[in-house]
């Protein structure tokens, strides 16, 4: 195996803009994000799931009729 073709991999700190940081290993020394896990809605839960143009309510109809 060749000596020094890989890159060094050591301590990381992951820095989101909410305050978050975590600490993993990686080849680059610091990292900055705009959303992490603890303030994106999705994993917070706070997202909304929108129904658009009623697909849910066509498709409940549409089976709802007795297709099969």
């Amino acid at each position: 195996m060749k000596s020094e073709i890989h890159p060094n991999y050591g301590e990381a700190v992951i820095r989101c803009a909410c305050g978050h940081e975590v600490h993993t290993r990686s080849t680059r020394k610091e990292m900055h994000v705009n959303t992490c896990s603890s303030c994106h809605p999705f994993f917070t839960g706070q997202a909304k799931f929108i129904d658009t143009e009623g697909r849910v309510d066509r498709f409940k109809k549409r089976f709802a009729e007795g297709m099969y």
